[in-house]
């Protein structure tokens, strides 16, 4: 499988992330301009891990995400459906769970936080990845949710979406062992609820007290949220 397509077949999402494991961060790093890296660090943050909290950091990926958190001195699992992921991250000393996120592999209230980055979107049910993060999360526990979004500019947006559509694959096909697979995300993002959209959705999900900060003029966003106590 080359691509998945917008109903997100997990199988097909997973496959195709196995494909691209190998070049993921470096293609993700170019396509961000760096800012990948810039928007790691400010989720760690505002959702400001402390020593001793055991924090699952879902959709994972190669563990770069669970690394930057894990400087806070918590304890930080990395949860994700590709093996082939977490497999090319195998030398990131964090530990490493396979797991989807519609049917998590822990117990009620085993965590202090959950955050997820640029990894909602590809979960075909976003409601029931939100009440599964709830579930594992302990009353009063809090929620990170980093994904691409709407730039609030319009001018900016515009020129942001031509972007997505048009230069982000021609670019995805110089770096990336899949670039099919960047169409999909283009079209992803693209479909992608807006900022209120989803801070309805998360509120509406088992979390109370969500709000929103936007990086880089909207291009992505931070949605933070606590399980109620």
């Amino acid at each position: 499988m080359s691509r998945a397509n917008l109903d997100k077949q997990p199988r097909d999402v997973a496959s195709m992330f196995d494909g691209v494991a190998k070049r993921y961060d470096l293609t993700n790093t170019i396509l961000s301009g760096g800012m990948d890296h810039v928007w790691r660090r400010r989720a760690r943050s505002l959702l400001a891990p402390r020593p001793g909290e055991r924090i699952l950091d879902l959709a994972a990926g190669t563990a770069v995400s669970t690394v930057e958190l894990a400087k806070s001195g918590a304890w930080c699992v990395a949860a994700d459906f590709s093996l082939g992921m977490l497999h090319a991250g195998a030398g990131r000393d964090v530990p490493k769970v396979a797991g989807d996120a519609m049917k998590l592999p822990f117990a009620d209230a085993s965590f202090d936080a959950a955050t997820i980055s640029f990894g909602l979107r590809n979960v075909q049910d976003t409601a029931a990845g939100l009440r599964e993060m709830a579930r594992v999360v302990k009353p009063g526990g809090r929620l990170a949710v980093v994904e691409f979004s709407t730039p609030v500019f319009p001018p900016f947006r515009a020129l942001y979406m031509n972007y997505l559509m048009r230069a982000l694959p021609k670019i995805a096909t110089s770096v990336s062992s899949n670039p099919d697979a960047y169409v999909y995300l283009a079209e992803s993002i693209r479909d992608w609820p807006d900022q209120q959209a989803l801070l309805e959705m998360v509120e509406s999900s088992g979390w109370e007290r969500c709000s929103v900060t936007n990086l880089t003029g909207g291009i992505a966003a931070i949605h933070l949220a606590r399980r109620p106590a």
